[in-house]
């Protein structure tokens, strides 16, 4: 009973697990593809009459009692507002990465995967993610190297004893990524050993990144209270440093980023603004 719209910047619903291949930590929807998971989740909401605007929003104007939500098409007054903008995937930094994107350089491997069948790839990271991602090119890949830092995988160990039985994964222990090289397209990487310190060369078509994530914090940065990642500063109810602003998702500080958080962010945001409508 609210009078509340969702505003979306992508022609669809579903954040990060719109390009997860498989979900199957949501309970209830054991391995659901993450896009038919995300469909899901926006029909029950159409079912309920939610309304959606399919808009940017380009600017927070949070103080006073009316906030204003301004937006490439339009301009939203409200004396709430849930910051849901989540987070996008963490670059490497190095030399030939920007350059090369789309030519071999990929954040998302069940996007792109396909398009390295029978070819060689690297995977740079160590959590479920990268592991994730060597699992699934491995289906496809002649060759799948894991480039991680350390001397073990973060990982869960599950998934660990799945990528350490596949033939055509090696791992790269201890090495970091210096350099992305290539012309027109990916054609290698150089490496260095943290311990040894030694460089070398690594032949390879294509390299999946995953060292993390990052905040989609440009329309809130200076405006709410972060975490030195910045990541909005949170609890449980969503509360953010300025009354009225409520933070639901990946964006917020929290222990774990996965759907079932996020949902569950979504049901303390609204108890809260409800509470703190009727107070006003």
């Amino acid at each position: 009973m609210l009078d509340a719209v969702t505003i979306e910047k992508g022609l669809a619903s579903g954040g990060q697990i719109l390009n997860t291949e498989q979900v199957d930590n949501y309970p209830g929807i054991p391995a659901v593809g993450g896009f038919d998971l995300g469909m899901k989740l926006r029909e029950h909401a159409d079912s309920l009459g939610a309304a959606f605007a399919e808009d940017e929003v380009v600017r927070l104007e949070l103080a006073g009692d009316v906030k204003r939500v301004v937006c490439r098409e339009a301009v939203y007054e409200t004396r709430t507002v849930i910051i849901a903008t989540g987070a996008h995937h963490r670059p490497l930094g190095v030399p030939g990465e920007e350059r090369l994107v789309g030519a071999g350089v990929s954040y998302c491997a069940t996007c792109d995967g396909a398009f390295f069948r029978n070819k060689v790839t690297a995977v740079v990271g160590g959590g479920d993610v990268a592991i994730g991602d060597a699992i699934f090119l491995s289906r496809m890949c002649k060759k799948v190297y894991v480039i991680h830092r350390r001397d073990e995988l973060r990982g869960a160990k599950s998934l660990q004893e799945k990528l350490f039985g596949l033939p055509n994964v090696e791992m790269v222990w201890d090495s970091v990524v210096d350099e992305i090289r290539g012309d027109s397209r990916v054609e290698g990487l150089k490496i260095s050993n943290k311990k040894t310190g030694e460089t070398s060369e690594l032949s390879v078509d294509g390299v999946f990144i995953a060292v993390g994530i990052m905040p989609e914090k440009d329309v809130y940065d200076g405006l709410l209270k972060t975490d030195a990642a910045g990541y909005i500063e949170a609890s449980e109810d969503g509360a953010t440093s300025v009354k009225g602003v409520f933070a639901a998702g990946d964006v917020r500080t929290k222990q774990l980023r996965q759907v079932i958080t996020a949902v569950s962010d979504g049901a303390n945001c609204i108890t809260s603004v409800e509470r703190y409508l009727a107070e006003q």
